[in-house]
């Protein structure tokens, strides 16, 4: 398949990107951590589009494909734009609130690893395990993903959630004993498309984190010296930073197709394609976090530098629709399947 972004995508990118240079600057990133959500943010955001860009125009969204959502999220993934901006998007078809950004919707979501395993998806009425939220204590409802529909709990239905230390420090997280049934505002065939969908975008986050810790090992490669002359002239730093891009480049591929076949489904199998930008883009946002610490030395191992926020928030990430193995099972069965 060949997929070049045209005039107006480019300009989307582009547009993206100073917004969330301007806003959410890595130079800053600490004044971020461990801080509640700037609804100011949140606000331009949303004045911005990027609730609205799947709502249809004739309510008032963008009517945009997911192609351009994930170009726009590749973005929002490499500046490491902090709340639930992902399940917002994916409610504000569905719940009115969501693209003003008059809501802010956390989710959560049975994912391919328990049907690997052979357990049944449920309601979450069924759902009495202890349940992990992101961003509990913020969000104004929560988005339910299950295999037959999509339900929210909003207002008083949500649950009262215990803080937990967060891995990534951007991403806070509360725990509850059990979600209550909630309210169903999508059929199964809805909670397959919102499911394509999420693993999609969260591939383009992943994406945006890869090519963020690609850039940020190329600029320091270039800056830091040793024994007069730049690290980035050294073989082994270059074998580094070539593997790094590479690693980009597919889960950039791959994550585009994905989103291309969303948006026209006769081009491909989106499940196949969905799952492959997952295991691409997870596992190349992965390894270039790692490789960006390299890369820094010494202090790329202390926790103010951007590569070891990258790496935390790569590991959120990847654990969303999905982790890699997950993704990867799924491949293997359609190909199996395909071959029976």
């Amino acid at each position: 398949m060949e997929f070049r972004l045209d005039e107006a995508q480019q300009e989307l990118q582009q547009t993206v990107r100073r917004f969330c240079t301007e806003r959410f600057a890595p130079a800053r990133i600490r004044e971020r951590e461990g801080r509640p959500i700037e609804r100011s943010d949140w606000r331009a955001l949303a004045e911005l589009g990027v609730f609205a860009l799947r709502v249809p125009e004739a309510r008032g969204g963008l009517g945009l494909g997911v192609v351009e959502a994930a170009i726009v999220f590749e973005q929002l993934g490499a500046h490491l734009v902090n709340g639930p901006t992902l399940w917002s998007t994916l409610a504000a078809p569905l719940l009115d609130g969501a693209a003003s950004g008059d809501r802010l919707v956390g989710g959560v979501a049975r994912t391919a690893s328990f049907a690997r395993r052979g357990e049944a998806e449920r309601r979450p009425s069924d759902w009495d395990e202890p349940v992990v939220v992101e961003h509990a204590a913020e969000i104004d409802a929560l988005l339910v993903i299950s295999g037959d529909g999509v339900f929210v709990l909003a207002g008083s239905d949500l649950p009262s959630f215990d803080a937990l230390t967060p891995l990534d420090p951007l991403t806070p997280v509360g725990r509850c004993g059990a979600l209550p049934s909630g309210t169903r505002i999508g059929d199964a065939e809805a909670a397959a498309r919102v499911r394509l969908e999420g693993t999609v975008l969260a591939a383009a986050q992943l994406l945006g984190v890869s090519d963020a810790a690609l850039e940020t090992s190329r600029r320091y490669a270039l800056e830091r010296e040793q024994f007069g002359v730049p690290i980035g002239s050294f073989q082994a730093i270059q074998h580094v930073l070539a593997d790094m891009y590479v690693r980009t480049a597919l889960a950039r591929s791959a994550t585009y197709a994905a989103a291309a076949v969303l948006d026209d489904p006769e081009i491909g199998d989106p499940v196949r394609a969905s799952a492959t930008a997952k295991l691409l883009a997870g596992d190349a946002a992965l390894e270039n976090a790692r490789a960006a610490i390299q890369v820094h030395g010494g202090v790329g191992f202390t926790w103010e530098m951007l590569p070891n926020y990258l790496l935390k928030r790569a590991w959120v990430l990847e654990q969303l629709f999905g982790d890699c193995d997950a993704h990867a099972w799924s491949i293997s069965a359609s190909i199996e399947g395909a071959l029976a």
